[in-house]
């Protein structure tokens, strides 16, 4: 069963809310959201790691007096938290966080008390899509084969369970790298995976190789987190969330962006079109740290690309040979 329809193809991401880049308030983020919800969009993503909960309680605060049909909600299970004191709250990439700590863990216990904890959190009667959580080597370090043996044995086997069940609708991997999805699919049963920082106009060269066969074959379907790579798209100095920007990233940026421009439209309407070329990718979910990026996406995922801007992208090697483009 297809979680995702057409009508969510645009969905919004929970990582600016969560106070990733600049200290968003409550009457900014529900502003955002807002704008997300008139403009039609219907798919949410978050997770409670977002602003150390912060993310999941404003989404499910302004979701909550929604029709629950009338969106699909993802969050995300592998970390548990507890409330600190103020003093105590660890060093992380969160502006405004909350007052809580975590660890990491993929016991099939964690995976039934994490849902809990979002549910509470969100006061949503249920999650649609839960994803398993930054299982891989950039988040856990030389810990990820003890980890991955633990989701294996515990969260994988919890969460086909709970879908099999009809608690949940479908689950998968939430990561920044390709092998933790393969690695999966070899050991488990996932429906949807959220891939992220792997598969953009400026760096896909990889996931076609290697990530969008594997889960073709096994029917798995993608959505595409990070695909304007956090922001250094639109311009700002900050690559898959971090400071360091890959040598020759801006040069390519900037070529693909005057091609654009002789076409009349910009790098992130490629941008969207681009990932959603893909026939292994149901669903972009940019965020958003102001309405006017929401405007923006809608915006841009009504633009008609003309044919010949993908061709000559290929022509100068600005995007690989063998990938998808929407002609």
């Amino acid at each position: 069963m297809e979680i995702l329809k057409d009508q969510h193809k645009l969905g919004l991401g929970g990582v600016a809310i969560g106070t990733a880049f600049e200290n968003i308030s409550d009457e900014e983020s529900n502003e955002i959201l807002q704008s997300a919800w008139d403009y039609g969009i219907r798919y949410y993503d978050t997770s409670p790691w977002y602003g150390l909960t912060k993310s999941e309680r404003r989404f499910g605060n302004f979701l909550k007096e929604k029709q629950r049909e009338d969106f699909i909600f993802s969050t995300k299970i592998g970390r548990l938290f507890h409330e600190v004191s103020k003093s105590d709250v660890p060093p992380t990439m969160w502006k405004a966080p909350l007052n809580y700590d975590f660890q990491h863990l993929y016991t099939a216990d964690a995976v039934k008390k994490s849902i809990e904890d979002s549910l509470q959190r969100t006061g949503l009667d249920y999650i649609d899509i839960v994803y398993v959580h930054d299982l891989s080597e950039d988040q856990v370090g030389d810990r990820y084969p003890y980890f991955f043996k633990q989701a294996a044995k515990g969260a994988f086997k919890a969460l086909s369970q709970l879908r099999d069940d009809g608690v949940i609708k479908a689950w998968g991997m939430g990561v920044n790298k390709i092998e933790p999805i393969l690695d999966c699919i070899e050991f488990a049963d996932p429906d949807i995976c959220l891939s992220a920082t792997q598969y953009s106009i400026l760096d896909h060269e990889d996931a076609v190789d290697r990530l969008l066969p594997a889960v073709k074959k096994a029917g798995v379907k993608l959505v595409s987190g990070a695909g304007f790579n956090s922001g250094f798209l639109g311009g700002r100095e900050r690559f898959n969330y971090k400071e360091v920007i890959p040598k020759g990233m801006h040069e390519k940026r900037n070529r693909i962006s005057e091609i654009a421009k002789k076409y009349n439209i910009t790098i992130l309407d490629a941008a969207i079109h681009f990932v959603l070329a893909a026939d292994e990718f149901t669903s972009i979910i940019p965020g958003a740290s102001k309405p006017e990026q929401i405007e923006q996406n809608v915006n841009s995922m009504k633009k008609i690309i003309p044919s010949d801007f993908w061709r000559e992208l290929k022509y100068e090697g600005l995007i690989y040979d063998k990938a998808q483009t929407p002609d």
